[in-house]
């Protein structure tokens, strides 16, 4: 038999490069050079994950404040920049003080505040030289108003070409909405939120909560925190787009599609149980509760302790997948059984068996609630200015990191001056600004 004649095979190795054009930085082993530097170096992510990581905010309102207030609560160090007039959300009252609205105290704390007027070349000149400074760099206005301030990614990235730049808008760039005014309410709407009242009510209605808005802001969030994870690899800075209203329909169709996912549709857009008319709390004979059968299991232990058992041998109740058709008939009989008892009998009852249930809260009643008062929810705190306000902490816990109010929610421009000195500017700059 002929030898075999084992051939040596050199593989070329082609470097990464990052948006800039550099190397990509090798991303070091677990317990290795800069990863094992930043697990030692634990006190250096002491505010929290992000600890370190500087935004620069010209976000308004809601959705993008809301972005920047939950990765200012992991530790980033968030600075909002404002208009002279402020932040339209400082202005709703009750307030104790001009410009320091109930609203602002939780969503803007832990970040620093600063003035500046962009439509000044001179207070440009000094955002610029922030931006320099700066991980990640987001705004809220539409594409043709930031162009025409000069805050395109295109020129952004000239200043500071590894920066993570979001632009949350109202509907994505390249469409024909593109430049359309984008309220919560007008997403709502268009976004298919509104027309599922229709279809249980009979009337299209808004949910009582800017829901969009703050779906939209923990969208950004989490594209920031991509876009971060990806440069941190050698990836370099990037443009990021967050539209309110792709976001809402994405977020609207992860139930709702069913059987128009199919081609052709095999039903009707539209999740059947969650619209079922009698799918609301309970009224109860004290109050309102939700009581929730879920489970097969959960099912049986409800007939027996009302004594419904008549459904219980009959197959349209046995399985979800046969419930789920005839769920109007389960729910309205729920409905006729809830008002026999109170509110603290149907809890205790259901807890037993492990049937969801929950009584219905106002939102006031929020702080007295033993669970969040068990977890520390709710901190009434002091503000320097403003006097004692109810805290509510980050929802998300990390177990290296404890939640920690660093910095009360800023007055307007609180700040100019510290960060203005820390980008290197000189006290006679600075003041020209601030006069």
């Amino acid at each position: 038999m002929p030898s075999t004649v084992k051939k040596k095979v050199v593989t070329k190795v082609r470097k990464k490069s990052n948006a800039s054009g550099k190397p990509a930085a090798r991303r070091p082993a677990p317990g290795t050079g800069t990863a094992k530097k930043r697990v030692e170096n634990k006190r250096s992510f002491r505010h929290g994950p992000l600890s370190g990581i500087r935004i620069v905010d010209l976000t308004n309102v809601v959705m993008g404040p809301f972005a920047t207030h939950i990765l200012a609560d992991m530790g980033a160090d968030v600075i909002k920049v404002e208009a002279p007039e402020g932040d339209l959300m400082r202005k709703y009252k009750p307030m104790r003080n001009p410009g320091m609205s109930g609203n602002i105290l939780n969503l803007h704390r832990n970040k620093r505040c600063i003035v500046l007027d962009l439509k000044n070349a001179v207070h440009r000149k000094a955002l610029d030289r922030l931006i320099a400074t700066a991980d990640v760099f987001v705004h809220a206005l539409r594409p043709q108003t930031i162009a025409a301030l000069g805050y395109a990614y295109s020129r952004v990235r000239k200043l500071n070409p590894d920066i993570v730049y979001c632009g949350a808008y109202g509907f994505g760039a390249k469409g024909p909405y593109g430049d359309k005014a984008a309220y919560d309410d007008l997403i709502q709407a268009g976004g298919g939120l509104a027309s599922l009242a229709e279809r249980v009510t009979g009337t299209a209605a808004y949910v009582p909560s800017v829901v969009c808005d703050k779906l939209t802001g923990q969208a950004i969030a989490y594209a920031i925190l991509a876009g971060i994870v990806q440069r941190q690899n050698g990836g370099g800075g990037q443009a990021i787009e967050v539209p309110m209203f792709e976001t809402t329909v994405e977020f609207m169709l992860v139930e709702h599609m069913s059987g128009f996912s199919f081609k052709p549709p095999l039903g009707r857009a539209g999740f059947t149980r969650i619209l079922e008319r009698s799918r609301k709390p309970y009224r109860t004979k004290d109050g309102f509760a939700c009581i929730l059968p879920y489970s097969d299991r959960n099912w049986v232990d409800f007939f027996d302790f009302t004594g419904r058992t008549e459904f219980k041998g009959d197959p349209r109740y046995a399985k979800l997948a046969d419930r789920v058709p005839n769920i109007d008939v389960l729910y309205r009989m729920i409905e006729g059984e809830a008002v026999k008892r109170t509110t603290e009998e149907w809890v205790r009852f259901c807890d037993s068996v492990s049937i969801p249930c929950m009584p219905v809260l106002g939102l006031e009643e929020l702080p007295d609630d033993a669970h969040l008062k068990a977890v520390g929810m709710f901190q009434p705190t002091q503000h320097p200015s403003e006097g004692e306000y109810l805290d509510v902490r980050r929802a998300v816990s990390f177990g290296n990191t404890a939640y920690k109010t660093r910095r009360p929610a800023a007055r307007l421009g609180e700040h100019t001056a510290e960060v203005l000195a820390e980008i290197g500017m000189s006290k006679k700059e600075i003041d020209g600004l601030v006069s």
